[in-house]
């Protein structure tokens, strides 16, 4: 349903209104989604659902296939570049946003009670930079994680840029946010999972490890790492590295881990 909007105060297009702005406050159990590959993937997501599109008007005509797959009430507004910049509050050169709903959080244990019998879980914990959030999420859309555990003190996966950086991994892959103080190892151990704790002391080395049907891996943020409680209740897994270096950024960690235990 094409709406064309030519005054950036029209209330049909209120939640895109200071972009930036908002997402500093919340969006209440909304999302804002940008880019034409994030778009492709909130469209496909079964997990989140697609409220309305703001575009620009050579976005909306060149989109025009994608947008059939769209639910006949979804609203797409179109937009000039000015009037477009106007809403958003600074120059949107992509053209193309999309206002999403958030999947509810089922229950932790739930969550991995229905994951298949061999089944890889990422454990976050801490993970506050957005980049590394989008760059982790991605990693685990691109190596087939069933599902993301982020202890309290993560940041959002939702967050604008969290998703952009991610490519709309964000919005595909299942995550659930524990609650402070959550038992992970107790959780992880009555749905069967192994868990592995990524340490630059690890006991054994990663490519020494072997991958259990069902395995969890422990990445905590960059500097503090992960506590020395988890990592007492774990198998430790280091990385090895020449020349001084200690450790790796956490998404590169990620990366190199899954794709070692994915491949076995």
């Amino acid at each position: 349903m094409i709406v064309p909007i030519h005054d950036p105060t029209d209330e049909r297009i209120a939640a895109y209104r200071d972009v930036r702005e908002r997402d500093l406050v919340g969006r209440e159990g909304l999302f804002i989604a940008e880019g034409e590959v994030v778009l492709r993937c909130l469209i496909r997501s079964e997990r989140c659902e697609t409220l309305s599109l703001l575009l620009l008007e050579r976005q909306a005509e060149r989109l025009a296939s994608m947008l059939t797959d769209l639910p006949p009430e979804v609203p797409v507004h179109v937009a000039s570049q000015a009037v477009m910049d106007a809403i958003v509050g600074f120059p949107i050169h992509r053209g193309i946003l999309a206002l999403g709903r958030r999947p509810l959080d089922p229950e932790p244990d739930d969550l991995l009670a229905v994951l298949p019998a061999r089944a890889v879980v990422m454990c976050l914990f801490g993970i506050a930079n957005h980049d590394n959030m989008g760059g982790l999420l991605r990693n685990a859309a691109a190596f087939g994680v069933d599902a993301v555990l982020l202890d309290s003190d993560c940041c959002d996966p939702l967050y604008r840029k969290a998703i952009r950086v991610s490519v709309g991994a964000a919005l595909l892959t299942p995550f659930v946010r524990l609650a402070p103080g959550a038992d992970v190892v107790g959780l992880l151990e009555r749905g069967g999972f192994q868990a592995l704790a990524l340490s630059p002391n690890g006991e054994r080395t990663l490519a020494e490890t072997r991958r259990p049907e069902r395995v969890a891996v422990l990445l905590g943020a960059e500097g503090p790492g992960l506590s020395a409680k988890l990592m007492a209740q774990a198998q430790t897994v280091r990385i090895p590295m020449r020349g001084g270096f200690d450790s790796l950024n956490v998404s590169t960690t990620g990366g190199i881990v899954l794709h070692h235990l994915t491949s076995q």
